[in-house]
């Protein structure tokens, strides 16, 4: 499903007609350039068994000179690696499903209140203009806060009508037909729907979140027909254990609460609090913003008459309702890590099988879910999370979520998810030449047979990690076949079948093997091994099973491939020799580091399971270029700036450095830079007045065109619209440049981007 390959497919789509694609008899491999014609092309022999097979009457063609057919450049099947064949009706089990768009949005007052609800509206609104067109494709909306709110947008009603659903137990859809309706008929209404809902729900009140029933209560609403389901789920604020408030004696009895600097905006109001009274000296429950509190009133000892010192106890609120309601574990995941508790994994584990339970259930009615997570604190991706893995979806997550910055993410991340290329209803399986065979598959999808991986969705950002093994000797000299087959349906409702082809020399020399070796998709196995580890082993056993990896790999080349040197000397192999470099970036990335929050790494260990092979490498060893120069000669004759070595010695303090993982970009700003650099390219004149949430612009001059050029090719590369932030040496707040002995740059930003050390 790459973009490449998207861009060649009407070249390679082959139509068999009702005899459907020409495939060997005992293994069912597909017809591919690898498979060898005989008997002037009357029979073939199968490039993956060796079996040998009669070649259908209408597919005959005489061999050349070469031993090929004569028509083999002529066939996409017999010159292609990749080819997508037309499904005939033996593929299907029923009609190609509609391309459904379903979009469940967080109305519950955290939601309202930090602008999520808003965003979220917006972006989708945005979007339609996007979605396929044709009379195929169909879209509906729920909001769910402590109840679920569906929709009817018949065309025949003035306005879309509410239809709640209180019971959070046992969920139903309150209709049949008219909640997902054909997005021409609907259009109109949806879009008066989404500019609405943010109003509707100013003030909602409620801060409890139905997340596992109201996925359930969208699922039976698309069970008939299958489709992708966007949830956009928000957080509630942090939790401030432990907190001294002011109370203070009113001339009518009762106190008022007063917040403490710099946390006002925590509780949505200004210096009291939101206004809320108290009894004096007593025991009282009530709700600040979105969170429960417990005041206990104590007489203080000051000389200012009748004041109160109170204990402010904040409960955590996450999906808290109904099906799959969560609890808040996340301090016990600091206090098992800080003590070095070998059962920390456990909370990188969802918290029961309630909701991988309900996304089994969804994978086999061919229901893709992927969430959006606008949070500012804990909501529990390792539980969450499990429903998008499952169904081939994906997780989104923007912590902290702010309202002047990642709308425009949202919107494009929204955006991206639904134009890219992908399909739906997908089936694939592995099949390999004798002597190997697959031993698991690693990445987003549900697996109901041990031969095929079922996906509710595919799309061009979704890899899938197959592990082969040996079962029998291989010849010298001989190849070796690999067969991916994905049988899937289009946007536009055509069953497809897409077939991918691999044909290696096997060899039993290991220097041809370390010669060959391909370090992108060496080190991708890498991440993804330790990324499945992390949940069910310590980390430093992980860490441990990483370094140890590496250090055999390496060692067995020495042994066996590498000339007679000294002990001293460092051999390592021309293909692999960065692999020591990633592996060390990847011993201290988010997901393996002791420190950090419990969602940042359960985010982390998603991302990964399905990330490419071209992602890899940057998500832990990022790219850093110079940026402070933007019209330099370097630079103009290429879009991107050179990338420079994560060193120290490759950074002045008089510079402007941008460094990106393919998901987040921190810019820093050293301390000597030119002023009006600054003001050119960020419109502030001095360190000082570097925003805290950064919004890049575009000014009226050329140094500003082309930075804004040079993020625009990156988030083009990445596919991402990537969160930036900028950042000077010694920000507290921000990312802080340390140099050690070693020359290596730590760049630590807040739980993303971390370390790392040059070649």
């Amino acid at each position: 499903m790459s973009t490449a390959e998207a861009d060649n497919q009407k070249q390679g789509i082959v139509d068999f007609g009702e005899s459907g694609p020409v495939r060997c008899s005992r293994c069912k491999g597909y017809i591919n350039p690898f498979m060898k014609f005989i008997d002037q092309g009357r029979r073939f022999i199968c490039n993956l068994c060796g079996f040998t097979d009669e070649t259908p009457r209408d597919y005959h063609c005489n061999l050349g000179p070469d031993g090929r057919r004569r028509d083999a450049d002529e066939r996409p099947e017999l010159c292609r690696g990749t080819v997508e064949f037309v499904a005939t009706k033996e593929y299907m089990v029923r009609d190609p499903m509609p391309a459904v768009f379903f979009f469940l949005i967080d109305v519950s007052m955290n939601a309202i209140q930090t602008g999520a609800t808003a965003a979220a509206c917006s972006a989708i609104n945005q979007v339609i203009a996007d979605l396929p067109e044709g009379p195929r494709t169909m879209v509906g909306v729920a909001t769910f806060d402590s109840t679920i709110h569906f929709y009817n947008m018949k065309r025949a009603l003035q306005q879309p009508l509410m239809l709640i659903v209180p019971d959070v137990q046992d969920v139903y859809t309150p209709l049949q037909t008219d909640v997902i309706v054909p997005l021409s008929e609907g259009r109109q209404h949806l879009e008066l729907l989404l500019e609405n809902i943010p109003t509707m729900f100013q003030n909602n009140r409620t801060a409890d979140s139905a997340f596992g029933a109201a996925v359930k209560a969208a699922f039976l609403a698309m069970k008939s027909t299958g489709g992708k389901l966007l949830v956009f789920q928000s957080g509630k604020f942090m939790n401030f254990p432990s907190l001294n408030f002011m109370c203070l004696k009113r001339p009518s009895s009762q106190t008022i609460l007063y917040v403490p600097s710099g946390l006002s905006t925590a509780f949505g109001g200004g210096e009291e609090g939101g206004g809320d009274s108290l009894g004096e000296g007593s025991l009282c429950s009530f709700h600040l913003l979105n969170t429960e509190a417990i005041l206990l009133s104590e007489p203080a000892t000051s000389d200012i008459e009748n004041m109160y010192y109170c204990a402010l106890k904040l409960k955590l609120v996450l999906p808290s309702l109904g099906i799959g309601s969560l609890s808040a574990r996340e301090a016990e995941g600091r206090t098992n890590i800080s003590s070095a508790d070998k059962e920390a994994h456990k909370l990188l584990q969802p918290a029961d099988k309630t909701l991988k339970t309900m996304a089994v259930e969804l994978a086999e009615y061919q229901v893709c879910v992927d969430v959006f997570i606008t949070t500012q604190t804990y909501v529990d991706i390792a539980s969450i999370s499990v429903i998008p893995k499952t169904t081939g979806g994906q997780v989104y997550y923007y912590y902290p979520f702010s309202a002047l910055s990642d709308p425009a993410k949202l919107y494009n991340d929204l955006r991206w998810n639904i134009t890219r290329p992908q399909g739906f209803e997908a089936v694939m399986r592995v099949r390999c030449s004798q002597g190997i065979q697959v031993q698991e598959y690693s990445g987003n999808f549900c697996k109901r047979i041990p031969t095929d991986v079922d996906l509710p969705a595919i799309d061009c950002d979704k890899t899938i990690m197959v592990t082969l093994k040996h079962d029998d000797k291989l010849q010298d000299g001989s190849e070796c076949a690999f067969q991916c087959a994905l049988l899937y349906t289009t946007v536009y409702g055509q069953r497809r079948i897409r077939v991918s082809t691999l044909s290696l020399s096997c060899t039993s020399l290991l220097s041809n093997l370390f010669r060959s070796a391909d370090l992108d998709t060496q080190f991708a196995c890498f991440l993804k091994q330790a990324a499945n580890e992390i949940p069910s082993s310590p980390l430093s056993q992980v860490k441990e099973q990483v370094t140890t990896l590496c250090i055999n790999i390496l060692h067995s080349y020495r042994k066996f491939c590498a000339t007679v040197s000294s002990s001293g000397q460092l051999i390592l192999p021309e293909a692999l020799k960065l692999l020591p470099l990633y592996t060390l970036a990847l011993v201290k990335s988010t997901g393996l580091r002791t420190d950090g929050r419990i969602d940042d790494r359960s985010f982390w260990i998603n991302y990964v399971s399905s990330l490419s092979n071209a992602l890899a490498i940057p998500l832990v060893y990022p790219r850093m270029m110079a940026i402070h120069d933007p019209n330099s000669k370097e630079i103009d004759a290429a879009l991107m700036p050179p990338v420079i070595p994560l060193s120290s010695e490759h950074m002045s303090e008089d510079g402007i450095y941008l460094l990106e993982n393919g998901e987040d970009c921190l810019i820093y700003i050293g301390s000597s830079v030119d002023p009006d650099i600054m003001r050119q390219l960020f419109g502030i004149s001095s360190l000082d007045e570097i925003p805290a949430q950064f919004v890049l612009q575009q000014y009226d001059n050329p140094q500003s065109k082309k930075l804004n050029d040079i993020v625009n090719e990156i988030r083009r590369q990445r596919c991402s619209y990537l969160r930036l932030k900028l950042c000077k040496k010694g920000d507290s707040s921000g990312a802080v440049p340390q140099c050690t002995s070693e020359g290596l740059v730590l760049w630590i930003f807040p739980n993303k981007i971390r370390v790392m050390g040059s070649p």
